[in-house]
């Protein structure tokens, strides 16, 4: 019996590419002031596509937090330090407009109606990651949202997910962890929870299929799967 689910944000409940391609132009741009051969640097470093304005398979951007992230492209970065680094990349991620994966009201508000406890869990940071939700006008609908410096950890370590089941007071066995990356996957088998998969992220069906239980297109096909095993 399907009694909780914990979503990923960024690739699952908002289009990864979507969302946050033409932000990571953005933020390339201003920290080298417009060099286009120090952003295509960047970018190489980043694994994102600036022509087609994608994330590469693989990219560190998709499932790690901002201070790895940060940390990776600090080399390139000489003129900065980490701290105000991450501070930017914060400041401008809270501001970016989210592409939803499908229309997040009525969505969270069928899962409520059926008696769910649903949370997030994301590697982003968790002011930003609140900032998305409210603009999306369902973080108060959340019984939990982590982020990576919340105290709990990061994925794919479980700590988050086991801080969800206890805060809504579940048996993992009883919760799904849905995301688009196979550290949310991995997360969610070492918390005992079942790993559902998304394609709303750069990850393809045949990748995330290695640890998912199930790979959806995207959560709009999610209720009626959770409907369907607790039938």
């Amino acid at each position: 019996m399907i009694k909780g689910i914990l979503f990923d944000k960024d690739g699952t409940l908002f289009d990864f590419n979507a969302t946050w391609g033409a932000f990571t132009e953005t933020l390339l741009l201003s920290e080298v002031g417009g060099d286009l051969a120090r952003v295509q640097q960047l970018a190489d470093r980043l694994g994102y596509d600036l022509a087609n304005k994608v994330f590469f398979p693989g990219s560190i951007v998709i499932a790690e937090t901002v201070e790895v992230v940060a940390g990776h492209i600090l080399p390139l970065l000489p003129e900065t330090d980490k701290a105000s680094l991450i501070g930017r990349m914060n400041g401008l991620a809270a501001q970016v407009p989210q592409i939803e994966a499908a229309p997040l009201v009525p969505f969270v508000g069928g899962l409520k109606a059926r008696g769910l406890r649903i949370g997030v869990c994301t590697n982003d940071a968790e002011a930003p990651a609140r900032s998305h939700l409210g603009r999306a006008g369902v973080e108060e609908a959340f019984d939990f949202i982590a982020g990576y410096d919340s105290g709990h950890g990061a994925k794919p370590a479980p700590g988050p997910l086991l801080a969800f089941a206890r805060a809504v007071d579940l048996d993992p066995a009883h919760c799904i962890m849905v995301g688009d990356s196979l550290h949310d996957l991995h997360a969610g088998r070492a918390a005992g929870m079942r790993p559902v998969g998304v394609l709303t992220g750069p990850a393809g069906a045949e990748e995330l299929g290695t640890v998912a239980e199930v790979v959806l297109d995207s959560i709009a096909d999610l209720t009626d799967w959770v409907d369907e095993q607790n039938a």
